[in-house]
């Protein structure tokens, strides 16, 4: 039989979460910030979609954070929406937007996060993205918009009902210049001076 004397229990080395983890759950949960903060800069249309900046964000997540902690990041912006928190389009939450005009949008964000963090990280691991070139990563930032204006148009023509011209001229087309310049400013930050001495 063995006393308690005899059994010692050394935690001191363990660690039930690791740094790294931590880490990388601290900046996902960042990204998924940046990405609601996206949402409150929005841009109002006739056709009730509105342009706002989320996609850049969601451009960045998948550049800085790549694909498994970015895609994980947009897993933790649709939960916390659907939770209630107000992080999508025009503050809104709730399990409703994710069913409604825009879900489409939404629901591509994490394909579209883990597409862009393939291409630019050049796979599942981790990489430096300042290393990208910007071809790679305006490539991977085009593949990106393709994810998430086909989800557009599929939830468009899905909740609206509308045929696939219809859906692409309501929820793709008159998105395009925007998403130029989105492209253009995510490649300054990722070549900014700021960004390479951080």
């Amino acid at each position: 039989m063995v006393g308690e004397s005899d059994v010692s229990v050394d935690t001191a080395d363990v660690d039930l979460v690791g740094e790294e983890t931590t880490r990388n759950f601290a900046r996902a949960a960042l990204f998924a910030a940046l990405v609601g903060a996206g949402a409150y800069v929005s841009f109002p249309t006739p056709w009730g979609v509105p342009v706002t900046l989320q996609v850049l964000a969601v451009f960045l997540t998948g550049i800085f954070l790549g694909p498994v902690w970015g895609g994980a990041s947009m897993a933790l912006y649709i939960a916390a929406g659907a939770a209630g928190a107000p992080v999508f389009a025009g503050g809104n939450a709730g399990v409703g937007v994710l069913l409604g005009n825009t879900a489409g949008y939404i629901w591509a964000f994490p394909v579209a996060v883990t597409a862009l963090g393939v291409i630019v990280h050049g796979g599942l691991g981790p990489a430096d993205p300042r290393d990208a070139g910007v071809p790679r990563l305006v490539t991977a930032m085009l593949v990106a918009t393709v994810i998430v204006y086909a989800g557009g148009v599929l939830g468009g023509m899905a909740v609206q009902d509308l045929g696939p011209v219809a859906a692409i001229e309501a929820y793709a087309a008159p998105f395009v210049p925007a998403e130029v310049i989105k492209i253009a400013a995510a490649v300054g930050v990722v070549r900014s001076d700021a960004i390479r001495a951080a």
